[in-house]
C-alpha cells in the first residue's frame, strides 16, 4: 500500500498502488502481449501499443476487488506496456541470425542484453521525467489517452460528464475496431494505395485506413501534423519521384520498384534528417535535463533530512544516487558481455580499445537516445515513433567506430565486426525502446496522481518479465520459420524488415558500400527544418514546425503518416469549435475521449488479431473473400462516413450543456476509487 501526498494531493490515506496482485496481473498480460508483438514485429515489421489494452484488461479484472484504485491499474498497464514495447528488440537482434553469426538465440546471453538495455532505459528516463513530462508541454498522445481510459474506468468527474465521456470512448472504440475487422475479412481495403507517375518518376501515395491514426493526429495537434505533412511532401512528392526517374528495371512492377527505392534511398534521407533533428532536440533539452538532475539531487537531500513524506508526489523518483550507480555499474556487465562476444579476430587480437570505446559509446549514446526517444514519444506517441530510425543512427555510430579501428580487413573479419556492431546496437536499442515507452507511461502516471518511483520500479519489473519471455519466443519462431535472408531460410521465412535494414547498414559501413550522400542530404534537410522551426517560433503567432516531425514524415511510410496529418487537422477544427461553446472545457475533453476511443478500439482489435494469426500462422485467418476491385472505394467511403459520423455525434453530445457545477477542471485527487 502507498500513502500519496503532495501539492494538491494531500492526506487521503493509504492507496493501493504497487501491489502483488497488480504485479502478477501485469506479468500475465506481459506474456500474452509480448508474444503477439514479437510475432507481429517479425512478420509485418510493426508492433502495437500495449498500454491501453493492458489498462482495459486490468480494470476489468481489478473491478472484482473493492480496494482497487486507478493507481494500481496504472501500475499494471505500466508493467505490460514496458515489456510489450521491449519486444521491439526484434528490430535488431534477429540480424545476428540473418548475417549468419548466430544460428539461434543463446538464452542467457539474449536475456542479459535485453534486460541490461531495458534497465538502462528506465534509469536514463528518471531525470528526463522532470524535463520532458512535468516541465514540458509535449502532447504525449498515448499517455494522455491511457490516462483518460483509466479515469473513465474509475468514474472520475461528475456523473453526467463521466457517462457521456464513457459513451464517447465506447462508441469510438467500436467504430475503430469494426473497420479493421471488416478489412481482415477482406470486405473493405486496409489502405488506400496508389502508385502515381510524377514527371519521369513515380511515387506511392497511400493512407492506412486505421482510425487510430485519426485519434493520434487529434491528440498531437496541428503543429506536429503540419511538420509531418512537410516531410511527406519532401519525401514522397519530391525525392521519391526524383530517385525513380531512372525507370523500373525490365520485368519489375512499378509499385515494387517505388517501394524498393523508398527503402533503399528515401529512408536513409529521413534517417539523416532525424539525426540532425535529434541532435538539435538534445541541445534544446540539455538545460531542462540539467535542471531535472539538479532537482533530483535536491529531492534526494530533502528525502534524507525529512523522509519521503516531506516530498511532493511529483518529486518522488527513484533517488538519483541509485540511478547514477545503476547506470555506472551496468557498464561492467556490458563490458563482460562484449568481451565474451568478441572472441574472434580482428577484435580478439586487441580487445581493450574496442571494448573500452564501445562501453563509452553505449554510455553516451544511451543519454542521447533516451532523450530523443522520450521527446519523440511526447511528440507523436510511442507506437508511431520511428524507433528503427534511431536504430539506424545507433548502428551507424558503432559501425563508424569499428571502421576507424579496423580500416582494412578481410571478409571474415568484416562479418565479425558486423555482428559486434549489431550486438552493441541491440543494447542501445533496449535503451531506445524503453525510454520511448517510459516517458509515455510516466505522463499517464502524472495525470492519474501516481507515485513516480513506484511506477519506475514497475517499469524495471516489466523489463525483466519481457527479457525472460522474448528469447524463447524468438528461438521458437526461428526454428519454425526462419528469417528471410538468413542461411537456409525457406520461402515461408519471417521478413523481419527492420532487422534486415539495420544489418544491411552495418554491412554497408564496414564493407564500404553505404551511400553517405543520402545521409548528408537528409542532414541538410534537417538543418533547414531546424532553422524554419526557430524562425516560426520567433513570430508572435506562436507557430512551429518540429524538426523531428519533418524527419518522421520523410522516414515513415506515408500510409502511416497521412491520416495522422488528417487527424491533426480534424482535431484542430474540432477544438476551435469547442472553444466557442458555453462549456469549452467539457467540449474539448469529450473530443479527447472520442480520439482516445479510436486508439483503444484499434489497439484491442490488434491484440486479438495478433493472437489469432500466431495461433493459426495464417495472416488471412479472418478472410471470407478474396481481393476485388471494389474493396478500396467501399472502404474509403465507409471510413470517411464512420469518422465523420463520430465527430458529428460527439459535437452534438458536447453542445448539450452539462449541469453548471460539472464543467470544471478534472479533479486532482490522490485516490480515484
Amino acid at each position: 500500500m502507498a500513502t500519496v501526498t503532495g501539492s494538491g494531493l494531500r492526506g487521503t490515506g493509504k492507496v493501493a498502488e504497487l501491489t502483488l496482485r497488480g504485479i502478477i496481473l501485469g506479468a500475465v498480460i506481459t506474456v500474452l502481449f509480448t508474444a503477439a508483438n514479437v510475432y507481429l514485429g517479425l512478420r509485418a515489421g510493426l508492433t502495437f501499443a500495449t498500454s491501453i489494452p493492458a489498462a482495459v484488461i486490468s480494470m476489468a479484472v481489478l473491478k472484482f476487488f473493492r480496494d482497487s484504485t486507478i493507481q494500481e491499474n496504472n501500475i499494471v498497464q505500466t508493467i505490460a506496456s514496458s515489456a510489450g514495447t521491449l519486444s521491439a528488440i526484434v528490430f535488431v537482434l534477429p540480424g545476428l541470425v540473418m548475417v549468419g553469426w548466430w544460428t539461434g538465440f543463446p538464452y542467457w546471453l539474449s536475456v542479459a542484453v535485453i534486460a541490461i538495455g531495458g534497465i538502462l532505459g528506465v534509469m536514463y528516463s528518471v531525470p528526463l521525467r522532470r524535463a520532458l513530462v512535468t516541465g514540458s508541454d509535449l502532447p504525449y498522445p498515448e499517455g494522455v489517452a491511457a490516462a483518460e481510459v483509466l479515469k473513465v474506468g474509475a468514474g472520475v468527474g461528475g456523473a453526467e460528464e463521466n457517462k457521456r465521456g464513457l459513451a464517447a470512448m465506447v462508441v469510438a472504440a467500436l467504430m475503430s475496431a469494426a473497420y479493421p475487422l471488416l478489412a481482415k475479412m477482406k470486405l473493405v481495403a486496409e489502405s488506400a494505395d496508389g502508385t502515381l507517375r510524377i514527371g519521369a518518376g513515380a511515387t506511392n501515395l497511400s493512407a492506412g485506413l486505421s482510425m487510430a491514426y485519426i485519434g493520434v493526429g487529434h491528440l498531437v495537434g496541428l503543429s506536429v501534423g503540419l511538420a509531418m505533412l512537410a516531410g511527406i511532401i519532401i519525401g514522397f512528392i519530391i525525392l521519391l519521384p526524383l530517385y525513380t526517374s531512372t525507370g523500373a528495371p525490365v520485368g519489375t512492377e512499378l509499385s515494387d520498384f517505388v517501394a524498393t527505392i523508398f527503402s533503399a534511398k528515401v529512408r536513409y534521407v529521413g534517417a539523416g534528417a532525424i539525426g540532425v533533428a535529434a541532435i538539435w532536440t538534445l541541445l534544446k533539452v540539455i538545460g531542462p535535463i540539467s535542471r531535472g538532475i539538479v532537482g533530483a539531487m535536491a529531492a534526494n537531500r530533502a528525502r534524507r533530512s525529512g523522509g519521503n513524506e516531506s516530498l511532493d508526489i511529483t518529486e518522488r523518483d527513484i533517488p538519483i544516487t541509485i540511478v547514477g550507480s545503476v547506470i555506472l555499474v551496468s557498464m561492467l556487465p556490458i563490458a563482460l558481455l562484449l568481451l565474451a562476444f568478441a572472441s574472434t579476430n580482428p577484435i580478439a587480437a586487441n580487445p581493450g580499445a574496442t571494448i573500452g570505446l564501445s562501453v563509452i559509446y553505449v554510455l553516451i549514446a544511451g543519454v542521447v537516445i533516451a532523450a530523443v526517444c522520450g521527446y519523440m514519444a511526447g511528440l507523436i506517441g510511442a507506437s508511431n515513433s520511428p524507433i528503427s530510425g534511431v536504430g539506424i543512427l545507433s548502428v551507424l555510430g558503432i559501425s563508424i567506430i569499428l571502421a576507424l579501428l579496423f580500416p582494412a580487413v578481410d571478409a571474415d573479419s568484416t562479418k565479425a565486426l558486423v555482428a559486434f556492431a549489431l550486438f552493441v546496437t541491440a543494447i542501445i536499442f533496449g535503451v531506445a525502446t524503453i525510454s520511448n515507452d517510459n516517458l509515455q507511461d510516466l505522463k499517464t502516471g502524472q495525470l492519474v496522481a501516481a507515485t513516480p518511483w513506484r511506477q519506475q520500479v514497475s517499469l524495471v519489473l516489466g523489463v525483466l518479465f519481457g527479457a525472460v519471455v522474448i528469447p524463447p519466443i524468438l528461438d521458437l519462431l526461428n526454428q519454425s520459420f526462419g528469417f528471410a535472408g538468413a542461411p537456409g531460410a525457406g520461402e515461408g521465412a519471417l521478413a523481419a524488415p527492420q532487422a534486415a535494414l539495420i544489418s544491411a547498414i552495418a554491412q554497408g559501413v564496414l564493407g564500404g558500400t553505404l551511400d553517405w550522400n543520402l545521409i548528408g542530404i537528409g542532414a541538410a534537410i534537417g538543418v533547414v527544418a531546424v532553422i524554419a522551426d526557430e524562425v516560426l517560433r520567433g513570430t508572435k503567432r506562436g507557430w512551429a514546425l518540429p524538426p523531428l516531425g519533418v524527419g518522421m514524415g520523410i522516414y515513415l511510410p506515408v500510409g502511416v503518416t497521412a491520416l495522422i496529418v488528417v487527424g491533426a487537422v480534424i482535431g484542430h477544427i474540432y477544438n476551435r469549435w469547442a472553444a466557442k461553446q458555453d462549456q469549452p472545457g467539457f467540449a474539448e475533453r469529450l473530443g479527447v475521449l472520442a480520439a482516445t476511443g479510436l486508439i483503444v478500439g484499434d489497439s484491442l482489435f490488434n491484440v486479438v488479431y495478433a493472437g489469432l494469426v500466431a495461433g493459426s500462422d495464417n495472416p488471412d485467418v479472418l478472410a471470407v473473400t478474396g481481393a476485388t476491385g471494389w474493396q478500396m472505394p467501399v472502404g474509403v467511403l465507409l471510413f470517411v462516413l464512420l469518422v465523420g459520423s463520430l465527430y458529428v455525434w460527439t459535437r452534438r453530445r458536447a453542445a448539450d450543456p452539462l449541469p453548471a457545477t460539472t464543467d470544471a477542471p478534472q479533479p486532482d485527487e490522490a485516490s480515484y476509487r
